[in-house]
């Protein structure tokens, strides 16, 4: 047996297909929640009509549910035949397995939207409706589930929970929201309940928690339906709270922090703030350093390069701000209109809720998409999935489809 593994390793080197596990994609926005692959050695330009495309998987089921890669396997989620699944496939597109882990959610629009998480062998997600499942990644076997909202009597939103739940050492974060919780914190092997964060009583908002350590003092940050707030990674005390409203409560891009700062951004007119924290042993507080309405990202992400963020903007101009002061630094550009975006090896890889995917180099100079093409059709709703590039591959969701293009620059 053991002969024959190692044979089957041996084979795989000499093809070629293991060098697709170079680098790992374990969360929403990958290995640092920020949405920036260390992958190198990519094309700089596409042929006409796109990248090669390796192969079309369908039956992960409606949704918006991005990628989450590790161990040879993809993992999203989505409706399939009224219930909500887990589907596992791997680099050749297969669905090993799928489970079950909530109903179908049915509301407008129907489908999944937070990214699976990736951890230990594990791997975890929660539904629109606030079930939280622990699974074996590797043959999707439930380990625990239970309900957030119910366990917490949280308060659902307007398009249903879309969080990606963050998983740090030993513990899970998620946000249930409400009077009670504004965010917990889990034992990620059993569910247990570690610490509450009460809050101020807000709805959860859309985004996904991040985690970081500044000047010794680790915090987890997300996004409430009404504000930015900072949690004690230890204790689960509130350590700041800072108003952020928008239109329909919907705060929804993830923060990002960098150099003792955390930029927060939403749609609607609602715009970008950057936020000096202020560390005092185990207290930290929050002054604005500058706020702009030149971005105001939907749901698409922003991301940092260099010192400088890039997204779209909610009408679908593409717009370069210098994280420093926010003043922009190229006109706003059409490029492919309103949509996600991730970065790898010097470009930035733009998608659009239409469809169309754009190659763009990562200068604040300009943005200038160096190619384009546009994903064949057969999904329903928006092109909503963030892309993902993990082994020298992007991966593009829509809907019930999952795409594979080669970007290796042989």
């Amino acid at each position: 047996m053991v002969g024959r593994y190692r044979q089957f390793i041996v084979a795989l080197l000499m093809s070629g297909v293991a060098t697709a596990w170079a680098g790992d994609w374990p969360r929403w926005r990958g290995p640092n929640n920020d949405g920036l692959s260390a992958e190198k050695g990519l094309l700089k330009q596409w042929p006409e009509g796109g990248p090669k495309l390796l192969w079309t998987a369908k039956g992960i089921g409606d949704g918006f549910a991005s990628m989450a890669i590790a161990d040879g396997l993809i993992y999203t989620a989505g409706n399939v035949a009224g219930e909500m699944k887990l589907s596992a496939l791997d680099l050749d597109g297969k669905i090993r397995w799928q489970a079950k882990v909530g109903p179908a959610h049915k509301g407008d629009p129907p489908g999944s939207r937070g990214t699976p998480t990736l951890d230990g062998g594990c791997v975890y997600y929660e539904t629109p409706d606030g079930t939280l499942s622990c699974l074996d990644a590797k043959s999707g076997k439930e380990l625990w589930s239970l309900n957030i909202l119910k366990e917490f009597r949280g308060r659902n939103i307007t398009w249903a929970l879309s969080e990606s739940v963050l998983i740090d050492g030993d513990l899970l974060i998620c946000c249930p929201g409400g009077e009670q919780a504004a965010m917990v914190a889990l034992d990620k092997k059993t569910g247990k309940t570690l610490w509450v964060c009460k809050g101020a009583g807000d709805k959860p908002g859309y985004a996904s928690p991040i985690v970081f350590e500044c000047q010794g003092l680790r915090q987890y940050v997300t996004m409430t339906s009404d504000a930015a707030i900072g949690v004690h990674a230890k204790t689960g005390d509130l350590l700041w709270r800072h108003p952020h409203k928008t239109s329909w409560e919907a705060n929804i891009p993830t923060p990002i922090y960098a150099d003792g700062c955390v930029f927060i951004n939403s749609g609607y007119g609602s715009g970008g703030e950057l936020l000096k924290l202020k560390v005092e042993g185990q207290q930290c507080s929050v002054e604005k350093l500058w706020e702009t309405k030149a971005l105001d990202n939907h749901h698409g992400g922003v991301i940092l390069v260099d010192g400088h963020l890039y997204g779209s903007t909610h009408g679908g101009k593409w717009v370069c701000l210098d994280f420093k002061t926010g003043k922009p630094s190229h006109p706003p550009a059409d490029g492919v209109g309103k949509g996600s975006i991730t970065y790898a090896d010097g470009m930035l890889y733009c998608y659009s809720e239409r469809g169309n995917v754009g190659l763009v180099k990562a200068a604040p100079e300009k943005h200038e998409v160096v190619s384009r093409f546009r994903v064949p059709g057969g999904g329903k709703g928006p092109n909503w999935a963030h892309p993902v590039v993990c082994g020298a591959r992007l991966y593009l969701r829509h809907g019930d489809i999952l795409f594979a293009y080669d970007i290796r620059n042989p």
